[in-house]
């Protein structure tokens, strides 16, 4: 079951969801919008499933930066995020869409236990130009069911402390 804004509103205030920063006009009828971070990398060259991806990391200048076609980004929410109680799905919005941005279509999943700030990918169909803290999509709670299992205990990426390249190679690397 989906969490609707008031039920989000009500779980941060019992400390069962982590929203920092949390600024309740940013909730709407069953998400929250978040809002795109600070800083960016510029993933370089091709890539290599077996290799650590190389990038260039910036920040975002106050006056915007281009995204341009045939390149990846990563970037990084505003908010970091995370429960022991729910499940998350971070997905872009219309308005992202409706620019040409496709965001976080891989990797939509925040399981329960996991607060981070989220690694994005990003991609653009044209150029576009984004900007630090503007809204870039939609975060969405649900109701876990079972025993309780925690990211904490298990995740790959559970130690993750800002933008986070693929670590597939550590899978592969062993496997050649």
């Amino acid at each position: 079951m989906i969490l609707t804004g008031p039920a989000i509103a009500a779980a941060v205030a019992a400390n069962e969801i982590v929203i920092d920063p949390f600024e309740p006009e940013r909730l709407s009828p069953n998400a929250y919008d978040w809002r795109l971070g600070y800083t960016i990398r510029v993933c370089d060259g091709n890539l290599d499933a077996a290799a650590p991806t190389s990038f260039r990391e910036m920040t975002i200048p106050r006056d915007g930066f281009v995204l341009m076609p045939g390149e990846l980004y990563l970037g990084l929410t505003a908010e970091r995020t995370g429960s022991e109680r729910y499940a998350q799905l971070l997905n872009g919005d219309r308005t992202i869409g409706a620019l040409g941005i496709w965001v976080h279509v891989s990797a939509p999943l925040g399981h329960a236990g996991h607060a981070i700030r989220w690694t994005l990918e990003i991609r653009a169909a044209r150029p576009v130009r984004i900007y630090p803290g503007m809204t870039f999509g939609k975060l969405v709670f649900l109701q876990t069911f079972g025993g309780p299992s925690s990211y904490q205990n298990a995740g790959k990426y559970r130690t993750t402390p800002g933008i986070d390249i693929s670590h597939l190679y550590e899978e592969i690397g062993g496997s050649l």
